[in-house]
């Protein structure tokens, strides 16, 4: 079994090395996959650093593919999802905010056959940091939306920790290139039938000074996305 494991970067100079490491310390046979999306603090730097250190230590294992310009989240999972050779797909974002030693519970489902994609939530009761109280509000009320068209009881349909099974989503396109690939995808896992888990995990929320990075409008547009792909697209 290979996990890839796609790496969404933008501007996370501070974090990227530390993920990284940490990624890379999971106890797997694996692929890491990271897509910079048109950084310009210092990130796409130092990935072309490791990247040609990677080559010359033929470590085979590090995928790193740049953005010329940025295009959003959804647009750098999607470039990683076409360099993908394994046979389950983990998206993990390039901050801190979820923790890879999750990556057992993430998997289980799948790998019991229980599953062909997991979201892991943040609130099933694993440890997570206290911060936006109306951040949680909309998080409720977008996912209460989503549900409602797609019929399914998750908690949180906008975490940032997805698993699939290559197979299951090799055929799904998706359009979306910014934080609507969360209720883009969601909608269309559901339209397929696939089987779908969640699991708690542990969450370390950033702050906006910490460099948070989604905002109020991406929720009116997460909205439209809903509705969009529930509705009138396919």
């Amino acid at each position: 079994m290979l996990l890839s494991i796609i790496i969404p970067a933008f501007n996370e100079i501070k974090t990227i090395s530390e993920v990284i490491e940490r990624v890379a310390a999971t106890p797997y046979e694996k692929e890491i996959i990271i897509v910079d999306d048109g950084s310009t603090d210092g990130t796409r730097d130092y990935l072309e650093e490791i990247r040609q250190k990677a080559k010359e230590d033929g470590r085979g294992q590090l995928k790193i593919i740049f953005h010329e310009k940025n295009m959003g989240k959804g647009a750098a999972i999607r470039t990683g999802i076409k360099h993908a050779q394994g046979d389950i797909i983990i998206i993990q974002d390039a901050d801190l905010e979820y923790d890879p030693r999750d990556y057992p519970v993430l998997l289980e489902p799948i790998l019991e056959d229980k599953a062909d994609v997991v979201y892991g939530s943040r609130f099933l009761g694993g440890p997570h940091r206290v911060l936006y109280f109306w951040h949680y509000v909309g998080n409720l009320m977008i996912t209460l939306l989503s549900n409602m068209f797609t019929d399914l009881n998750l908690t949180d349909m906008e975490t940032g920790y997805k698993v699939f099974r290559k197979e299951a989503i090799k055929d799904i396109e998706i359009r979306s290139n910014r934080f609507g690939f969360e209720p883009e995808i969601t909608a269309k896992i559901a339209k397929k039938g696939l089987r779908v888990y969640e699991v708690p995990i542990s969450y370390y929320g950033r702050s906006y000074q910490e460099g948070k990075k989604i905002t109020w409008k991406d929720g009116l547009k997460a909205i439209f996305t809903i509705l969009k792909y529930n509705l009138f697209s396919k």
